[in-house]
């Protein structure tokens, strides 16, 4: 029975599985599907890392790039990603060490659709990402456009 509800209604599944488990009742729990969505939740959380970071690491990239369209809006988003970022860590400290591996995944997207949203050529942005997470994490840390 509770795989059926499993695959037809995860809901209520899940309600039956906390309760399950608040009662003691692990042979009545679906051990299996119980594990798989835990790993799953995991995986999520190393996902949200990678988005965050992109998403800040883009709007420092057209900072530097374009100081020409600086202005609030960019500066409210680099903030408010900085913020978000440092509370999904907060929020999920094991992740932490695992910073400098999603900063490779996340500056390649960010490299990319920085490129798609200034019309700059990929080349112009440097390969790999020219900060720390140390640095950019920073409030104070605002990058200065390139001296060419």
């Amino acid at each position: 029975m509770s795989n059926t509800l499993y695959e037809q209604d995860f809901h209520a599944w899940a309600n039956e599985q906390a309760r399950l488990l608040r009662a003691g009742r692990l042979t009545d729990a679906d051990i299996e599907h119980i594990a798989e969505e835990i790993e799953s939740m995991g995986r999520s959380e190393k996902r949200e890392l990678v988005n965050r970071l992109e998403v800040l690491l883009m709007h420092l990239l057209k900072w530097r790039f374009q100081p020409d369209r600086r202005g609030g809006s960019r500066e409210v988003s680099i903030t408010d990603n900085r913020e978000k970022l440092e509370e999904h860590l907060m929020d999920n400290p094991s992740l932490r060490p695992r910073t400098d591996a999603a900063i490779e995944t996340a500056y390649r997207h960010a490299r990319r659709h920085a490129a798609l949203e200034t019309d700059l050529p990929l080349a112009a942005f440097p390969v790999p990402c020219p900060w720390t997470f140390g640095q950019f994490m920073e409030p104070d840390f605002w990058p200065d456009p390139p001296r060419w």
